[in-house]
């Protein structure tokens, strides 16, 4: 065995040897074949450059496409054959004549493209230079001003550099075709009026300059803006827009003159509706100085008042005021319920017609188009307007909240902290009488078998998910915390056991983040349900004792439409009853203050009212001729309408036009996000706004505001300019005091178009705001035939 093995290693050894003697051999003549072949081609290539024999074979040329290695006067380079030699083509290794005269190849370049023309000898700007520079577009850092209005519109040092001493070129000089000017001519004499003959750039005069992202005839003919100078100076600027000259192109036919009468008629029977104050605020209140108002230091202080001579009288459901007890003339006369319905019923014929719906959708899509078509030409203008207001952006221009519920204006992870706080700090605290019996906190807890560690946001259950669209009786189970009623009762009610001193401890709280955040805002609504006239002393007993007051909250009281379960629960015998519960006080204290001091307080933060219900509900339509309040004495719950107009009548108040919206709330119950009509509204002109509605439902984050902004935003591509519009509507369709909004969005806040805007305080763009007022004021001498009077304040 060991013979064997020595025979088997010295085999191995030999046919090594004799493979590694080969492979030597091998490698050594493939080195001989190239150093040869290298030779071969060094003695085929000219000194200068050149090719000897004059032309190259298609074979050379194809070995030598990836790049060759080149010899010239200064020693080899090595350059890409798929672009021209610079150096080869501005004199390296050509005679003079044959510079001038001479036609050569450039490798890479087919012969039938027009060649790259260079300056002719002797016209450089200095004198004795033989130095000549190929003419090239220019780069993204070229002196030129590119097309974008965000790019630095100094010199590029590194440009600078690649061009030659004596020439300076503006790129609008190089034509497609290569040309530098007309042949044996000056090429001088064709540069452009901002080139002088030392190729330097001369000053432009601004009306000459156009905002275009090509120039017919050149290759990147981009002209400077004026616009981007004068963002970079940070000098106030004159902001125009490109205006839309959309008319029609014959007049109007016989069935739209019929159309446009009738909406006149609409229009003007809405006049009939809308209370106007005999003085504006703006009239009354003169602001020259629309400083910070200074903060109420006792909001709460009341002032007895004497009590007022006028006499007031329910009649069928309308409250109505005379001078004094003996009087018989109408101090405020409204509208009746009859002729109330009976217009109701000629709107609603108006919407069924036919031309009228036909006429109305055109001319919807014509706005819709114009403020798209308006954001094509002018959305860089508006940006670059938003950029030259100082200090200003989206963050802090004043928003506000213009629909949340005061029940839900936190967000689930504030109100998880503050019950595990009040377990931890309060457990011994009687808070509820359940079953005969009056119930601690703990022993609450306890009943549900509950304990402050077990508590999380998912077993509080009190965000919206999939179960609740289209459901809203499941959505209003969500403000019961952990799905108990007693919980709710306990934390989100005012009137219970401890008088709603958690609620008001939670307000506080809420009140302090929005203080915190200074540019949010908020109308919270708070219910009055017209079971009983003690109602409103009770909510005022509990605002003033647990002193919730802050300079950027206002309350507004929604009712919501119940009559159908206190009718029959027993609370109430008909509907006039719950009409007397719910206006019946508001009158007294404001006949007499004395009757009720603090509801008189309280009324002072007060700034609207509204109704709450599930609008989706199919309802019946009214009759002319409805019963009146005292006799409807039926379980079934009047519409909507009947409702809205009790409700005007005997509020009778300024109507707005302005709609609140809350898109993710609407998400959670009735609409798809990417359904909602928001961005339809927006595109058209209407006044809109955002808000949030129920954030202990639908928002995850501590500023719920701004985090529905930022998701509409983001879902319907809005812009900075769109946000700061909405947030302005919803200022301006608040109820804060005109002051506040004089401060907030400029003391001429109440005039029409860019007049009434202040960008510095609203960072919206005059573009935007003449847009609108432009297209409004289109449109009403469209609907009145060229004959419309158009105010210059907004509806007082």
């Amino acid at each position: 065995m060991d013979t064997y093995a020595v025979h088997l290693a010295m085999a191995a050894l030999v046919g090594a040897s004799v493979v590694a003697v080969s492979a030597y051999y091998m490698h050594r003549k493939t080195l001989s074949q190239l150093l040869e072949f290298a030779k071969t081609v060094e003695k085929e290539v000219a000194p200068g450059g050149g090719v000897e024999g004059g032309d190259e074979s298609p074979m050379h040329l194809k070995k030598r496409r990836g790049g060759a290695r080149r010899k010239g006067g200064r020693g080899y380079r090595w350059s890409s054959a798929s672009l021209p030699d610079v150096a080869t083509v501005s004199g390296g290794g050509l005679d003079g004549e044959e510079k001038r005269n001479g036609a050569f190849h450039v490798e890479g370049i087919p012969a039938g493209l027009p060649r790259l023309q260079t300056l002719r000898e002797g016209k450089s700007a200095q004198s004795g230079s033989f130095k000549r520079s190929l003419l090239r577009p220019t780069s993204p850092k070229s002196p030129v001003v590119s097309a974008s209005a965000f790019e630095s519109v100094d010199g590029s040092d590194d440009d600078d550099d690649n061009l030659g001493d004596s020439v300076k070129l503006d790129t609008t000089y190089l034509h497609t075709n290569g040309n530098v000017g007309p042949e044996g001519k000056n090429p001088y004499e064709s540069l452009p009026d901002h080139v002088n003959a030392n190729g330097e750039q001369m000053a432009i005069a601004p009306s000459s300059m156009i905002r275009s992202h090509s120039v017919s005839g050149d290759l990147h003919g981009v002209q400077p803006d004026p616009i981007a100078a004068d963002i970079l100076r940070k000098e106030p600027e004159q902001e125009v827009f490109a205006r839309l000259k959309i008319t029609p192109l014959e007049s109007p036919s016989p069935d739209e003159v019929e159309a446009y009468v009738v909406l006149q008629e609409c229009l003007e029977m809405r006049k009939r509706y809308v209370f106007k104050e005999d003085v504006a605020p703006w009239e009354r209140e003169v602001i020259s100085d629309p400083c910070t108002p200074k903060p109420n230091p006792d909001p709460f202080f009341y002032t007895p008042e004497g009590k007022s001579d006028h006499h007031f009288e329910m009649q069928d459901g309308v409250i109505h005021v005379y001078p004094d007890r003996d009087g018989k003339d109408e101090l405020f006369p409204v509208a009746d319920a009859t002729t109330f319905f009976t217009d109701l019923h000629q709107i609603l014929r108006v919407i069924a017609a036919g031309n009228i719906r036909t006429l109305c959708h055109h001319r919807l899509n014509l706005l819709e188009q114009k403020f798209n078509l308006h954001l094509m030409l002018n959305a860089d203008r508006e940006f670059l307007a938003q950029k030259s207001a100082p200090h200003r952006d989206f963050y802090n221009v004043r928003k506000v909240d213009t629909h949340v519920h005061h029940s839900a204006c936190m967000n689930q992870k504030h109100l998880l902290r503050f019950i595990k706080s009040k377990l931890r700090k309060e457990p011994d605290e009687v808070v509820i009488f359940r079953d005969g019996t009056y119930l601690t906190l703990k022993e609450v807890f306890e009943s549900l078998d509950l304990t402050g560690y077990d508590l999380n946001v998912d077993l509080l259950d009190v965000h919206a998910d999939k179960s609740t669209f289209h459901r809203f009786d499941k959505f209003n189970l969500k403000y019961n915390p952990c799905g108990q009623s007693r919980l709710r009762e306990i934390f989100l009610k005012q009137d219970n056991l401890i008088q709603g001193r958690f609620l008001g401890e939670l307000t506080k709280q809420v009140f302090s983040d929005l203080a915190a955040s200074k540019y949010q805002m908020a109308e919270y609504r708070i219910s009055i349900y017209g079971r009983k006239q003690s109602e409103w002393d009770q909510l005022a007993s509990w605002i003033v004792n647990n002193d919730l007051y802050s300079e950027n909250v206002v309350w507004l009281i929604q009712l919501p439409r119940l009559y159908n379960v206190y009718k029959e629960m027993g609370i109430v015998t008909s509907f006039q009853n719950m009409l007397d519960n719910i206006f019946i006080p508001l009158f007294e204290v404001t006949v007499d203050p004395d009757s009720h001091p603090q509801l008189h307080v309280f009324l002072k933060q007060v700034v609207g009212l509204d109704l709450v219900d599930d609008e989706s509900k199919p309802e019946r339509r009214p009759t002319k001729h409805m019963p009146t309040p005292a006799q409807w004495t039926n379980v079934f719950n009047p519409a909507f309408s009947y409702y809205a107009y009790y409700c005007y009548a005997n509020l009778y108040t300024l109507n707005k036009i302005g709609l609140a919206m809350s898109p993710l709330s609407n998400n959670s119950l009735f609409l798809d996000y990417h359904r909602n009509p928001f961005p339809m509204f927006f595109l058209r002109g209407l006044n809109v706004s955002l808000s949030t509605d129920d954030p202990l439902q639908i928002h995850l984050t501590k500023e719920p505001l701004v985090e529905e902004y930022s998701i509409a935003a983001s879902v319907w591509k809005l812009s900075s300019c769109d946000l700061c519009e909405i947030a302005r509507n919803s200022v301006y369709q608040s109820g804060f005091s005109h002051a506040l909004k004089s401060h907030w969005i400029g003391k001429e806040y109440y005039k029409r178009g860019p007049n009434g805007n202040d960008i510095h305080k609203t960072n919206v763009p005059h573009i935007r705001l003449e847009f609108r007022d432009t297209i409004w004021r289109e449109e009403m001498q469209q609907v009145y035939l060229g004959k419309a009077i158009i105010p210059v304040e907004i509806d007082k």
